[in-house]
């Protein structure tokens, strides 16, 4: 039985005094605040929220595509042979040669890749 999987939805996690300089050097990536005047820090709301354990998705759909199937990532055919009832997904560092190959072998196998 197949059921679609619904996250919670999170929000962006930015830096502090992320878009406060017009020529953009304060990325968007997440770092933890460590200053000890720092807003973000202290929690106050105008800055954003912070990344906390409360975020973390239920343990049953953790890792799952939304289908309801879990992934597999693959590198080689042997960790090809042992997949059965998954989504493929294939390594980006995998040439195209040895690609084409997987994409063959998980198609005989029935398998759906989500990368060909």
């Amino acid at each position: 039985m197949m059921l679609m999987v619904t996250k919670k939805k999170i929000p962006q996690f930015k830096r502090p005094n992320y878009g406060r300089t017009k020529c953009g050097s304060i990325k968007g990536n997440w770092r933890k605040p460590r200053g000890i005047d720092n807003k973000k820090r202290i929690h106050k709301k105008f800055m954003g929220c912070s990344p906390a354990v409360g975020y973390r998705q239920d343990k049953r759909i953790r890792g799952m595509h939304p289908t309801g199937q879990h992934e597999l990532l693959v590198e080689n055919m042997k960790q090809l042979a042992g997949a059965s009832n998954v989504l493929v997904r294939i390594a980006g560092g995998v040439g195209a040669k040895l690609k084409s190959k997987l994409v063959a072998k998980a198609q005989e196998m029935k398998l759906r890749v989500l990368n060909p």
